[in-house]
């Protein structure tokens, strides 16, 4: 049984679908104002893992995640580039599709925009108001009545009394209540802007996601996800617009990956701490790289903080290549995945458990001795198969541990290699040496085995 951490209840709760078999899933996605940065495949990646195993342990998943496409930062920055809001977020959602690419996650079900469903959040905003939770405001925007929903605060912890005005809202005379925010912001010049019964305008940020996540998957969802920073007030709001709508609960498993630090300080621009996941991409190996990242994204527990240096970066990308290793030294045959096979029973059962990574990938490692020890060639297929239900390990991998390496490049290392056997045999030994230091100041690692040399890159 498939238990989860809910947010909401502060506990793991066995998870039980709203449609048996079904799961209806939704992550709140990227403002594509920017390459996103490694924080933010932190999150990404989490919820990719998720996607996977709920797949893997057989429920049909609509795995919906949006795109902010209209918002301040984004009209800054099309402003500050000189170019229209739409080739900037056609560009920056190619970028985005690129880098998720080679973190190797699969598309969702869906990727709605915010600008591809006003209609939506202008019906969803027309509700509130009709239900008394909302009104319109002299100066032309519409403001969620926050004290009109009881609930406030609940996936938060925070009580309304307790949010002071000026710290966490700006205080606005048109509000009724400082606490109040924007559902739609009246049209400013050289804004991009959209006709509504409340005058020109476009949507504030919470109602996007309120508004695509009942157009995609109905008015209660089974999962809702996103990074641990948007409970307040992103989550919270989201819950008092879509249940201040419907009189229905919103979500039934609320999910919330952690932070991801540099070298133990929270990632900060004041700091320059922050790194696109493409600049940390583009200094790997390109064969490794992609996966290596993803690695280390998951081998800590989703909801623990993980620290970024780029010797802990290094430190997974071994650890995966040793993996890779033991399935290229010991050719998988051919395989059926059983549950109940012990390793793979216990690898079902830490995934079960609030997505228990860590667990998982001791098994991973523990099928990898197992391998290097007895050559069991059906071990090799099950530790595959398991990397394979979480998106790893289905690279060639020869050609993994060998990364970028190709062409003449391994023609002459291949080489070398034959040539330091020859003085091998010849008890050439200071030769041989030579020729070994030679292949390591390319950054290749041998590994001499009963079945010969072999080369990987260090």
């Amino acid at each position: 049984m498939l238990r989860i951490h809910n947010s909401l209840a502060r506990e793991k709760q066995a998870f039980t679908p709203i449609e048996p078999g079904k799961v209806r899933m939704y992550v709140c996605g990227l403002t594509v104002y920017d390459y996103f940065h490694i924080g933010n495949a932190r999150t990404l990646t989490v919820f990719d893992m998720v996607y996977r195993w709920l797949t893997a342990a057989g429920y049909q998943v609509k795995y919906v995640r949006n795109i902010t496409d209209v918002d301040d930062k984004i009209i800054d920055r099309a402003n500050k580039n000189g170019e229209p809001i739409e080739a900037l977020t056609s560009r920056m959602v190619a970028a985005m599709h690129e880098d998720c690419d080679r973190l190797l996650m699969l598309r969702p079900s869906a990727e709605p925009r915010a600008t591809q469903h006003i209609d939506n959040m202008l019906g969803l905003i027309g509700d509130l108001v009709t239900n008394g939770k909302a009104y319109p405001a002299s100066n032309g925007d519409v403001y969620y009545a926050v004290r009109e929903f009881p609930g406030y605060g609940k996936l938060s912890g925070k009580s309304i009394d307790d949010l002071r005005a000026g710290e966490r809202v700006a205080v606005d005379g048109h509000k009724r209540d400082p606490l109040d925010f924007v559902l739609w912001k009246a049209a400013k010049p050289q804004e991009p802007h959209w006709c509504s019964h409340y005058g020109e305008g476009r949507p504030g940020w919470h109602i996007e996601c309120s508004a695509m996540s009942r157009a995609e998957l109905g008015e209660t969802l089974d999962i809702h996800g996103g990074g641990w920073d948007l409970q307040f007030p992103h989550h919270e709001n989201e819950i008092a617009q879509s249940e201040g709508a419907s009189g229905k609960p919103f979500v039934n498993y609320w999910m919330h990956a952690a932070f991801l630090n540099m070298d133990n300080e929270k990632m900060s621009k004041s700091l320059g701490n922050v790194f696109t996941t493409r600049a940390v991409l583009d200094k790997l190996d390109p064969v490794q790289g992609g996966e290596a990242v993803r690695f280390f994204l998951l081998r800590g527990h989703y909801r623990s903080e993980i620290n970024y240096t780029w010797d802990i970066l290094q430190d997974a990308r071994g650890a995966l290549v040793s993996l890779y290793t033991a399935l290229r030294d010991v050719p998988p045959a051919e395989f059926e995945l059983d549950w109940t096979e012990p390793y793979a029973k216990r690898f079902f059962d830490a995934m079960c458990d609030d997505f228990n990574t860590p667990m998982a990938f001791a098994v991973l490692f523990e099928l990898r001795n197992e391998i290097n020890r007895t050559r069991d060639a059906k071990l090799s297929a099950l530790l595959c198969a398991l990397g394979g239900t979480l998106g790893f390990l289905q690279a060639d991998p020869a050609a993994f541990v060998q990364g970028e390496a190709a062409g003449d490049e391994a023609a002459e290392i291949d080489a070398l290699i034959a040539a330091r056997n020859e003085a091998k045999k010849a008890k050439n030994f200071a030769e041989a040496d030579r020729i070994r230091d030679e292949i390591k100041a390319r950054g290749i690692v041998l590994e001499d085995g009963a079945g010969g040399t072999t080369w990987r890159r260090a």
